[in-house]
């Protein structure tokens, strides 16, 4: 099984103004709510593509509560902790002229909410597949996603950090399956702009020497680069196509790359199918279905 941990999720609520002017009062000519956060986008797009998974994580008050029946109506298996105080986050996206984005800050996760986190965590079988995906939410340090893994055996499940900074880094340690940085990630973990492909599959390789199996690098309209365990480089064009929406793209590229993986165990096949997830989203408004992201792929090969 896979599992996917959104520490702080969210209720993404967009609104589409006529003309936004600070100051006054705006009037919406439509609106669309989502239930957003990496590691659920993930699990959204498993689902799409066939894959069940258990979302996971910490949900609080009616805004949690709308998190979990909006995610099991769309037959995504749900196991979050429950938090007995504050409201997960609402996050207000304005769609003008130009992009606003208003962002709560989620409840504080106190120790021992995180511990029946863990608890649930070290619970892992065998083959099973955890994906970390996301900040730390308030109340947990930078160091959130090590002490996960510290708990549990890695040695018998597979590990994905798709994450920022020290929050990566200090999961190297642990030799994740795979790692999912973009180029500013990228450069930020090594400490240089790559520009190049030789450059990018330096910075990639080096973060495979800390202890990363397989570093997928994602270029958005670019495509993506793969370093993988046995040594190959492997790069992928992004199809042609109006991209329209970033958001969840990276994530449905994770979703596609796991889908690809576990359906041949082969690492160019998951390359390909993770690079058209994330362009369909891209050229979606929404989380790409396996419609679309199978009808992006035939037209790139």
């Amino acid at each position: 099984m896979i599992y996917t941990v959104t520490l702080n999720p969210a209720i993404d609520y967009t609104m589409h103004p006529e003309n936004f002017a600070q100051g006054t009062v705006n009037r919406s000519k439509c609106e669309e709510i989502y239930i957003g956060g990496k590691g659920i986008n993930v699990s959204r797009v498993l689902k799409s593509l066939g894959v069940d998974s258990v979302a996971t994580g910490f949900v609080a008050g009616f805004t949690g509560k709308a998190i979990e029946d909006g995610l099991e109506a769309m037959g995504v298996k749900t196991d979050f902790v429950r938090l007995g105080y504050g409201n997960s986050r609402i996050n207000v996206k304005i769609k003008g002229e130009a992009e606003s984005e208003i962002n709560g800050c989620g409840p504080r996760i106190d120790e021992r909410d995180f511990e029946l986190l863990q608890d649930k965590l070290s619970a892992l079988k065998n083959g099973d597949i955890l994906v970390l995906s996301g900040s730390a939410p308030w109340g947990l340090d930078a160091g959130v996603y090590e002490k996960i893994l510290r708990k549990i055996d890695t040695s018998k499940i597979k590990t994905v950090v798709d994450a920022e900074g020290t929050l990566l880094l200090d999961t190297l340690k642990h030799r994740p399956f795979l790692i999912k940085p973009n180029l500013a990630e990228l450069s930020e973990l090594s400490g240089k702009q790559p520009e190049t492909k030789e450059e990018i599959v330096e910075c990639a390789t080096a973060l495979q020497k800390l202890g990363s199996q397989n570093v997928l690098v994602s270029m958005a309209e670019n495509g993506a680069i793969l370093v993988d365990e046995n040594g190959n480089v492997d790069m992928i064009a992004a199809p042609k196509g109006e991209a329209v929406n970033s958001v969840g793209a990276g994530d449905s590229m994770v979703a596609g790359f796991l889908k690809g993986y576990l359906d041949r165990k082969d690492y160019q096949y998951a390359l390909k199918l993770s690079v058209a997830a994330g362009s369909a989203t891209a050229f979606s408004g929404d989380l790409a279905t396996e419609k679309e992201i199978i009808g992006v792929f035939n037209g790139m090969f």
